[in-house]
């Protein structure tokens, strides 16, 4: 019963993840623009993510635009495509594995050292897809934050951490946290206890002999 809730809940935690991880790779609010020096009121809010570049305008009106090359885009963003494609791939196929290894599916035909290595498998793989995740998204963050503190960058060029990398920071820890659940389930290897034969010793066999011998003339003894 404390095995299958737990399951359960490593398998909603991932799908957290996973759901997390498909929309940071959709969003554009990887970078913000940055209200810096006397800009209180600006009326453009620029936004930057791995596939389009939007413009919201006085919050009624925005327009997105989808980038012309991908070798125009700064080695972070073009690294980060990639890592998040992968670990969307990695995070759904791991999610899959886990339903087929879960106590409540009978697969494998409930084999319980079958499922188990499903599960770990399953949980292997959400923790390598937490760590790509993580991956972009501190790189992201990374040069945003450099360039932020940067006198060399121009204003207008500095950007802000969007909304997109609080959430991978939240999906990548949902994957791990649900990877490590389903690692819990790994079988452990019993050792198998092989109950030998020994033969006896000449001096256990002189003591059993005479035991056995005092007891039966007791016996006849008390018979007598």
């Amino acid at each position: 019963m404390v095995s299958g809730a737990l399951q359960i809940a490593g398998l909603v935690v991932g799908g957290i993840g996973l759901v997390g991880t498909f929309a940071i790779t959709g969003m554009p609010q990887w970078r913000v623009s940055a209200f810096i020096e006397n800009n209180i009121i600006v009326f453009e809010t620029i936004w930057e993510g791995l596939w389009m570049q939007c413009i919201r305008q006085a919050n009624i009106r925005m327009q997105c635009k989808v980038y012309d090359s991908l070798l125009a885009l700064s080695p972070d963003l073009q690294a980060a495509r990639g890592l998040m494609c992968s670990a969307s791939a990695l995070s759904f196929l791991a999610l899959m594995i886990a339903i087929i290894g879960m106590k409540c599916i009978t697969c494998a035909e409930n084999n319980v050292r079958a499922k188990g290595y499903i599960l770990l498998t399953a949980g292997i793989l959400l923790i390598v897809s937490g760590i790509v995740v993580l991956i972009p998204v501190c790189w992201v963050a990374n040069s945003i934050i450099r360039d932020f503190y940067n006198p060399a960058v121009n204003v207008a060029q500095k950007r802000e951490l969007g909304e997109a990398l609080y959430i991978g920071w939240v999906s990548a820890f949902c994957l791990i946290a649900g990877g490590v659940i389903f690692c819990c389930f790994c079988p452990c290897e019993g050792k198998n206890r092989r109950y030998r034969y020994s033969a006896p010793s000449q001096q256990t066999r002189y003591k059993t002999y005479t035991e056995r011998k005092t007891e039966s003339s007791y016996s006849k003894s008390q018979y007598v």
